[in-house]
């Protein structure tokens, strides 16, 4: 019986040596030492050993028995070390490994621009106010000053929401909403998109933007108005830069001027780019605020004056980094903006 029992120890070791996963070692467990095992059998006929036989051979049996445990739990450690080590293998990720370098964005051109011109402005001692872009026909046309018969008024040149709501024309509207809400002094100026139906082409678009100003106060005069946007101008676009004002009309301010700036590439010499005029394109619209207006506004105009302007932010952003096409500035094409 010992013989068979060392047997059954070499035997299941070596078989233990050879398995390469927990199944295996489960199906040699249960096969040597379940209820049905064959050393489990080789011990039940330890019955038809003498007296003298049965406590040796039942020491031995059990020391056998013992190191069969004692292997299969040292082997059932090493395949479930073995099964870790390759599940980390085959899991891990490398977090040191090069995938690309993030490429972090800027600011978009005409949002820079605007933040130029507010900071600008800001520093003059003017106020940043915001309005909303969707606005009543009051604020945006009747407050303003301009009649029902006004082109601009037209169906087949704003987008109206209903006859009473549209998406506004100019920033003008915040400065009505200014007036209704505050009293004189009044300095402010608001930035923003507007709406106006254009076809699209190298310098319109149907959606562009506007940053405008007002000032009310006792004894504002037309001096103040030009004073302050030859301050801006220079600042702005540097110490060189002239101004001309050209008479204009504009129903909410009155008198009212367009000005124009000395050319960008010759700075007033006279060159191809300005057709040796020696100045650029109209850059704004100006003027002193009309008496309707400050009337509409419930501040009495025998008391106070004004003046306001306003300008493209898309057309400065274009004179000043020499874009040729309003488009541009639309198409979100990485190419053009990242020149920025």
């Amino acid at each position: 019986m010992k013989n068979k029992l060392l047997n059954i120890k070499e035997q299941t070791l070596a078989k233990l040596n050879e398995i390469k996963n927990l199944d295996e070692l489960e199906s040699i467990r249960v096969k040597i030492l379940g209820k049905k095992g064959e050393l489990t059998l080789v011990l039940r006929g330890m019955g038809k050993l003498s007296k003298e036989e049965r406590p040796v051979v039942g020491q031995y049996a059990n020391e056998i028995r013992n190191d069969i445990e004692n292997y299969i739990a040292i082997r059932k450690k090493e395949l479930i070390e073995k099964m870790n080590k390759i599940k980390i293998e085959e899991e891990k990720i490398d977090v040191t490994a090069k995938k690309g370098s993030l490429k972090i964005g800027h600011r978009h051109p005409l949002n820079k621009t605007m933040e130029e011109l507010e900071n600008l402005f800001q520093t003059m001692g003017f106020s940043i106010i915001e309005g909303p872009e969707v606005e009543t026909v009051a604020n945006n046309f009747d407050l303003l000053n301009s009649p029902k018969n006004h082109p601009s008024r037209d169906l087949s040149d704003t987008f109206y929401i209903n006859e009473d709501i549209l998406l506004r024309t100019h920033t003008s509207t915040v400065q009505i909403r200014t007036m209704l809400n505050n009293k004189p002094p009044i300095r402010m100026v608001s930035a923003g998109r507007t709406f106006r139906f254009d076809d699209v082409d190298d310098t319109h678009s149907p959606m562009f933007h506007q940053i405008e100003g007002l000032v009310v106060d006792k004894n504002v005069t037309m001096s103040n108005l030009i004073h302050t946007l030859d301050v801006f101008i220079r600042e702005f676009f540097g110490e060189d830069m002239k101004t001309r004002y050209r008479p204009h009309y504009f129903p909410f301010t009155e008198p009212s001027a367009e000005v124009d700036v000395s050319c960008f590439a010759c700075h007033g010499e006279g060159c191809p780019e300005c057709n040796y005029t020696g100045w650029s394109m109209e850059l704004l619209g100006c003027g002193m605020v009309h008496p309707n207006v400050l009337r509409n506004c419930g501040i009495d105009p025998e008391v106070y004056s004004g003046f306001a302007f306003g300008m493209g932010v898309d057309r400065i952003t274009m004179v000043k980094h020499g874009i040729d096409n309003i488009r541009l500035l639309y198409d979100n094409d990485k190419r053009f903006l990242e020149q920025f």
